[in-house]
């Protein structure tokens, strides 16, 4: 009698349906991946900012920019240094052939840097927002999940029912407790995933910002450069 009305964890997930049974695995997993994407994320944008912030240092210190062209070459570590890089590599591929050509072609460089400086951060966006999706869609569809496992677990409880003809609290506790458990899981796979996502969302938005900031910064030391050649 007593392993009949264990309510345990374990044992709920043990007596439960087969569908059941699959639905807590996936929503258990789902829950897992979710966890692992956040702490990854949580980790990846502390070191971006940390690497964004050193790198405006040696940016802004007054040296050349050519000597730090030279330092960081192709060592980008993280989407500002690409950047730079990126915007360096087309300034030196193209400013030999600029120098005897005239104004319009110089403007039309200054393009050209500022759109490789675009696609590159772009790039780099790409892959920070990885698997954010994936938070997304834990956040929108666990609970329907889950709420299916719950409605397919009373389904089969007032099956049992029917068939024992026996209505007692020690009968029918067990099959709903199996039941509920299913979007208990469902709950617990959608609320981190939600409130993450949404701050994820806005870090990475502010970071986005922050690269945003530094190539506006940079065409226009690009542009100015241009305009004492002429």
């Amino acid at each position: 009698m007593e392993a009949q009305t264990d309510l345990s964890m374990i044992t709920l997930f043990l007596r439960a349906d087969l569908v059941v049974k699959a639905v807590m695995i996936a929503l258990m997993c789902a829950s897992v991946w979710s966890w692992a994407i956040i702490f990854e994320k949580i980790r990846r944008l502390t070191s971006l900012n940390r690497e964004a912030r050193d790198f405006e240092e040696q940016f802004w210190s007054g040296g050349p920019l050519d000597d730090l062209y030279e330092r960081i070459g192709k060592n980008a570590k993280d989407p500002m240094s690409a950047i730079f890089v990126a915007a360096m590599r087309e300034w030196r591929r193209s400013i030999e052939r600029t120098r005897t050509e005239a104004a319009s072609l110089k403007t039309s460089l200054a393009q050209r840097i500022e759109r490789v400086m675009q696609i590159t951060s772009e790039r780099e966006l790409e892959r920070i927002e990885a698997r954010m999706g994936f938070l997304a869609s834990t956040g929108s569809v666990s609970p329907f999940i889950g709420l299916f496992g719950t409605v397919w677990g009373i389904m089969n409880s007032f099956h049992a029912i029917g068939m024992s003809k026996n209505t007692s609290l020690a009968v029918v506790a067990p099959g709903i407790a199996e039941a509920l458990f299913a979007t208990a899981l469902g709950l617990v796979a959608a609320i981190p995933a939600v409130i993450a996502y949404n701050k994820l969302s806005t870090d990475i938005d502010r970071y986005a910002k922050r690269l945003e900031i530094f190539s506006g910064e940079f065409s226009a030391i690009v542009s100015r450069q241009l305009d004492e050649r002429r």
